[in-house]
């Protein structure tokens, strides 16, 4: 009877297919000390696996990330609310410079932004 290994009549391609479908993790820990006092720690936690198994285990961390989801949408967004606060900060600046040099405060400065952290000061 002949020893059958796990890689006999397996091409790369089903071995990889293979780890991808059920997921592998590589965990370690590196520790460098001298006389007992930790000078460097490396913490390393690696998981591969396919995007399916990833988001079957709870972790989608690129739906979110506008470099990887296409977050175009996100950035014009980014983009508008940045030269709100440009504009608001501006009038702030001219408020406070009418008012050191006596003269009347200019109109309020423009409303918030519709972000949801947003307040008036």
């Amino acid at each position: 009877m002949p020893i059958t290994t796990a890689t006999q009549g397996s091409s790369l391609a089903d071995i990889l297919e293979r780890v991808l479908d059920k997921g592998i993790v590589i965990a370690g820990d590196i520790t460098i000390a001298l006389a007992d006092v930790d000078l460097l720690k490396i913490r390393i936690r690696l998981l591969i696996a396919s995007v399916d198994k990833a988001e079957e285990i709870g972790i989608n961390w690129w739906r979110t990330d506008p470099a990887l989801s296409g977050g175009a949408g996100e950035l014009d967004r980014l983009r508008e609310e940045n030269a709100l606060l440009r504009q608001r900060l501006e009038a702030m600046e001219q408020r406070i410079m009418g008012l050191a040099a006596g003269t009347s405060a200019p109109s309020a400065p423009p409303t918030s932004p519709t972000h949801p952290d947003a307040t008036d000061d």
